[in-house]
């Protein structure tokens, strides 16, 4: 029977991440491609990625964007301004309204409510404020505050630890298949979120099956 719904944030509760990445694009010419290929180099040479670090809160914002600046300037030929990104990210990015309204009518059934996002430390105070999180969520579990990150084993376990749940009594939703791999290995059902009328559909047939 499933009793608690987790769900991710960004993708999900809100409009595609891809959106904001190609609002920075837009505004600075730096391309998703440039960014990625910047942070693999940088995985490759240091062996982690700093994307990683950065929502596993080991690593400051400021930090991040330096070294990915650094490493941006042999490609470009000049050190990128990168300190607007997270403002040009946070004007693209929107509420989900369907899928924020389907969790607060999973709320208002009875069905306990868990958010579990990878993010960044300083960004809270700016996802928090676009919807009523902690109206609709009994438990936040934020990569940046735990030390670990999707899909990594530790971040399920800790969220149904702080639930007090079990894997077989949760459905989870994320826009990133690994995400939702991640969670099926300990037992969680999963949906993968590619569009709302999907997701929905989805969500209201398991849990239609799992009463």
């Amino acid at each position: 029977m499933i009793t608690t719904v987790i769900s991710d944030f960004g993708g999900v509760l809100t409009t595609p991440l891809v959106q904001s990445f190609m609002a920075f694009q837009d505004e600075t010419g730096i391309s998703m491609e440039a960014l990625g290929g910047a942070m693999q180099r940088i995985a490759e040479r240091d062996g982690e990625n700093p994307l990683f670090e950065l929502e596993r809160g080991r690593m400051t914002e400021g930090a991040f964007l330096d070294r990915i600046a650094a490493e941006l300037e042999t490609e470009l030929g000049h050190r990128p301004e990168l300190h607007r990104f997270r403002d040009i990210y946070f004007e693209a990015l929107q509420p989900n309204e369907p899928m924020v309204d389907l969790m607060a009518e999973l709320r208002d059934a009875g069905y306990r409510m868990g958010l579990l996002t990878n993010n960044v430390r300083e960004w809270e105070p700016l996802w928090r404020s676009m919807m009523p999180v902690d109206e609709v969520f009994e438990l936040v579990v934020d990569s940046a505050f735990v030390g670990c990150r999707k899909p990594e084993r530790e971040i399920y376990e800790i969220t149904l630890e702080r639930l007090g749940t079990t894997a077989r009594s949760c459905l989870f939703v994320d826009d990133v298949e690994v995400n939702c791999d991640g969670a099926r290995s300990l037992g969680i059902q999963a949906v993968h979120f590619r569009d709302n009328d999907q997701a929905i559909g989805e969500i209201r047939g398991l849990l239609a099956e799992r009463t």
